[in-house]
């Protein structure tokens, strides 16, 4: 004969009296978690009590009931009712919904069953409610208040909107993880996010960074310097799309639309040169992106001066150093760092530099025939490389000899003092100071004689550089800088090859420190050898 299987009888749900509750010893959470005890009580106030509390009767030593009930399971809640108690929210008396147990298990298996059997709810189906919510008219800051949590969590659930229904799908049915619905989520192209999941199904490599990388394997990083020159505002206002990650530190996004970008960094572009060609006076600009480095060879450079300092500016200078100087050896010797000390350095400094980084001046004439590069650099900044002439532009040669020219006299008597007026030559080059003379003055001294004293005198000055290194160095330095700096208008006794190369094909390469580091001090020295022969 068959036996009977044993029904099942459920515990007994009561109305407790809220002063004849008590909290059990037996309750196994030790360790506060999760929602506090006052965003709990707020919950309750506004929507009730959802979950009873489990509780067991008190018993005296001799197995009597004495009214009241131990809180087994529940403490929390009970917790966020007595807080409602204490200020005067709810009433001492008022009964509370409870599950009596049997008592057929041991107490502390109550709360460990109620924690460890509770499942959290799965984010899709959090995201479908919080959806729900806010097509009822709530917004996103709202239902974070009522479900204390943060605006973030609500937006990043809501976000899960963006991807396809079939990769929800997949991911409810646990075929895919969540982190990888969160990477799928930077995009609302549903047609996109199913490819790249056919494409990585087929492989191993399925990591979130790899779905980002071929979903914006098309975009364009909200930091890169055209985006940042253009802005992200003006390219938005102009129907470009930006995709955003609200999971991941996206440093500003990817923009959809490059076509659109590159359009509208090159109008920017072209309206700052034409500006600046018009403000300034210059006789060309040329715009572009980035150029190659080395695309001022073959350019004779020239440079302004800056504006003088007025007497005034000149002792607020003076003053403003002192203090820097002052402030800065004070906070060099001080023990512990101070913050006040440290912002009026920042202060001091960033005056200090104003007057510092005054506006150049430059010739008009110069402007004139001469033309300006305008780039961006790696921070989306213009990046105005001023005083260049080409040479279609150089005035004529009697002009550049009056304005430019070290005399080859002057050059060799700083090297030797002063020289007979016969022709000095060095390595292979000849020069002849006389040679402009007329074929038909009388010359004392024959052709063959003054080549011959020419060598004797060239040989003997080889010498002479040979034996003085010091002096050797300063000549072939002195026609180095002439070279660099009078191109076109300069020349020296020494005959010596002065090259460059451009690295043309190098993209980025301006950019660097090292490139930056010799602009800076071309420039400087470009400004010291005009104060020096001005």
């Amino acid at each position: 004969m068959a036996q009977a299987i044993g029904k099942i009888t459920l515990s007994v749900g009561r109305d407790i009296p809220f002063n004849k509750l008590i909290l059990s010893e037996q309750n196994v959470r030790r360790v506060k978690a999760g929602v506090s005890i006052e965003d709990l009580a707020e919950d309750i106030a506004r929507r009730g009590l959802l979950t009873s509390l489990n509780v067991r009767p008190q018993v005296d030593d001799g197995g009597n009931e004495t009214g009241f009930y131990r809180i087994s399971a529940g403490g929390r809640r009970y917790r966020a009712l007595e807080l409602l108690v204490s200020r005067k929210r709810l009433a001492r008396t008022v009964g509370i919904p409870c599950i009596v147990s049997s008592g057929k298990t041991p107490e502390a298996e109550d709360s460990l069953a109620e924690n460890v059997q509770r499942v959290d709810l799965h984010p899709l189906d959090q995201y479908r409610a919080f959806q729900a919510l806010r097509e009822q008219g709530i917004g996103e800051e709202e239902i974070a208040a009522r479900f204390f949590v943060s605006a973030a969590t609500v937006r990043q659930r809501l976000r899960l909107a963006s991807v396809s229904q079939r990769l929800l799908e997949l991911y409810a049915n646990e075929d895919m993880k969540l982190e990888q619905i969160m990477a799928f989520s930077i995009t609302d192209d549903h047609v996109r996010q199913e490819q790249v999941w056919d494409a990585i199904s087929r492989q191993q490599l399925r990591e979130p960074y790899y779905i980002r990388r071929l979903l914006t394997e098309t975009t364009i990083r909200a930091s890169d310097r055209r985006s940042v020159y253009v802005g992200i505002d003006a390219y938005e206002a102009a129907g470009g799309v930006v995709m955003r990650d609200l999971f991941e530190q996206d440093n500003g996004g990817w923009l959809r639309d490059p076509a659109l970008l590159e359009q509208l960094a090159l109008e920017k572009l072209t309206a700052d040169a034409e500006a600046l060609k018009a403000a300034e006076g210059w006789k060309w600009v040329e715009a572009a992106f980035d150029f190659p480095y080395g695309h001022t060879a073959g350019l004779r450079r020239f440079y302004g001066h800056q504006v003088e300092m007025s007497e005034e500016e000149t002792a607020r200078y003076g003053a403003l150093k002192a203090e820097y100087d002052e402030l800065d050896a004070a906070y060099a010797r001080a023990e512990e760092p101070c913050d006040e000390t440290e912002h009026r350095l920042e202060e001091l400094g960033s005056e200090l530099d104003r007057f510092n980084d005054r506006p150049h001046i430059f010739d008009p004439q110069d402007v004139a025939r001469g033309g300006v590069f305008v780039s961006l650099d790696a921070g989306g900044e213009l990046r105005i490389e001023r005083g260049f002439i080409r040479p279609e532009d150089e005035a004529p040669p009697e002009t550049v000899e009056a304005e430019a020219v070290i005399s080859r006299s002057d050059v060799a008597h700083d090297m030797t003092g002063s020289l007979p007026t016969f022709g000095v030559a060095i390595g292979s080059r000849y020069v002849n100071d006389q040679a402009d003379e007329e074929d038909d003055v009388t010359r004392p001294l024959s052709d063959r004689l003054v080549v011959d004293l020419t060598a004797t005198r060239s040989v003997a000055l080889r010498n002479a550089l040979a034996n003085n290194p010091a002096v050797a160095f300063i000549a072939v330095l002195h026609a180095f800088v002439l070279k660099t700096f009078y191109p076109y208008g300069s020349d020296t006794c020494l005959e010596l090859t002065l090259q460059s190369a451009g690295f043309g094909q190098s993209e980025g390469l301006a950019d660097t420190v090292w490139a930056k580091e010799i602009d800076q001090r071309q420039e400087a020295w470009g400004q010291d050898l005009r104060k020096g022969t001005s």
